[in-house]
């Protein structure tokens, strides 16, 4: 395989500025804002330090609980029995007990909403059988997404000395959620649940304060300090923060909108390509065609620090493609990478799929092309 680098024209835009104003002072041991659209790291404070979770635990319980759903180990509406040890779970509690009949679809709601204790250990045993064996998947899934910084040891976020993670992870773990889980990361803004006849309020405040959040979890204990990450709809990207060690509900909340938004404010949605924009023509081996429009499947936005009106920077784009790539190709295949580069500052890398179908070509084009690649 070769790396094909297309080191494409220069792309001007007005009204950009490579320095954003510096973010407010935050009262948090460690915090994070990231365009999660992009991917891009607007502002961080101790990203990689390792801290407590708390129950912001249970954004990856979430995260195994849908991937089983998805793959069908369980079903919504199956009747999970509460063992003991779901019932005495200390701490945030969705109340449910052994003689009741509850739902894979309830405990979700009182675990994402209601932050219960019980309902995550009656979900983690429904998927695996055991708290400990759920605790596995937990790992596993956080080796599969690239969470170096964090190891679980519970699927609540009680504190334990080994379970520990980053804000970094954590955005990172967020942004899998939504990408993945996009119909259950909408139990994450709804703003109450009621179940044994106690109605419970979710934790997040943000979802009262500004309509623009729909999530995404809250998190505390006396060690970890007040947690909250936050999503936020801006416009055509999606703001997301994690803030932890707070020293009060009140100031993680607060502290959080500060971050949100600074990044509104100071970083402006440029739009660089449409949706089903050509960016490159990738050329095709064995296939009715000799080349696909490599782009991306929405509008790309980039989150780029605000700027006087008068000032002009400049985008470096190249398109990195691993060759030969040999038909099929289905609409939608990521068949290369979109590099970005201003001013020698790297603005990351991101993946182009392509645009259309290519089948297989007759039996003379496929032999063709196999010449073709035994001489280059």
């Amino acid at each position: 395989m070769r790396l094909i680098v297309f080191l494409l024209s220069l792309v001007s835009f007005n009204s950009l500025a490579l320095t954003a104003e510096p973010p407010p002072p935050l009262a948090a041991r460690a915090w994070m804002l990231i365009d999660q659209t992009t991917g891009q790291t607007l502002a961080a404070h101790n990203p990689e330090q390792k801290v407590e979770p708390a129950s912001l635990t249970k954004i990856m319980t979430a995260y195994v609980v849908y991937g089983a759903l998805r793959d069908g180990r369980i079903k919504r509406d199956q009747i999970v029995p509460v063992s003991e040890q779901a019932w005495r779970a200390p701490g945030s509690r969705m109340f449910i007990a052994p003689d009741q009949r509850v739902s894979v679809d309830a405990l979700i709601s009182g675990m994402v909403i209601q932050s219960g204790n019980d309902a995550s250990i009656a979900l983690a045993e429904a998927v695996a059988g055991s708290e400990a064996a759920f605790v596995h998947l937990m790992n596993a899934e956080a080796r599969r997404l690239g969470l170096a910084g964090t190891h679980f040891v519970n699927a609540t976020g009680l504190p334990d000395p080994a379970h520990m993670t980053t804000v970094s992870d954590l955005a990172r773990l967020t942004t899998a959620l939504i990408r993945d889980f996009p119909e259950d990361y909408k139990r994450n803004g709804e703003k109450a649940f009621t179940w044994n006849k106690i109605k419970q309020p979710n934790r997040n405040r943000l979802l009262w304060l500004d309509p623009a959040i729909d999530g995404v979890k809250t998190g505390h204990t006396a060690s970890a300090g007040f947690c909250l990450v936050a999503s936020r709809r801006d416009g055509p990207r999606r703001l997301t923060t994690v803030v932890v060690g707070a020293p009060s509900d009140n100031a993680r909340v607060q502290e959080t909108l500060a971050l949100l938004h600074y990044g509104a404010r100071a970083f402006d949605a440029v739009r660089l390509y449409e949706k089903g924009q050509a960016i490159s023509q990738i050329r095709v081996f064995k296939g009715r065609q000799n080349t696909v429009g490599a782009g991306f499947g929405a509008d790309f936005v980039l989150s780029l620090p605000r700027g006087a009106a008068a000032q002009s920077e400049r985008i470096q784009v190249e398109v990195l493609s691993r060759q030969p790539l040999l038909a099929p190709v289905q609409q939608g295949d990521r068949i290369a990478t979109l590099r970005l580069t201003i001013d020698g500052k790297s603005y990351g890398e991101h993946a182009l799929v392509a645009l259309a179908d290519v089948p297989v070509a007759g039996v003379f084009g496929r032999l063709w092309d196999t010449v073709r690649l035994y001489f280059e």
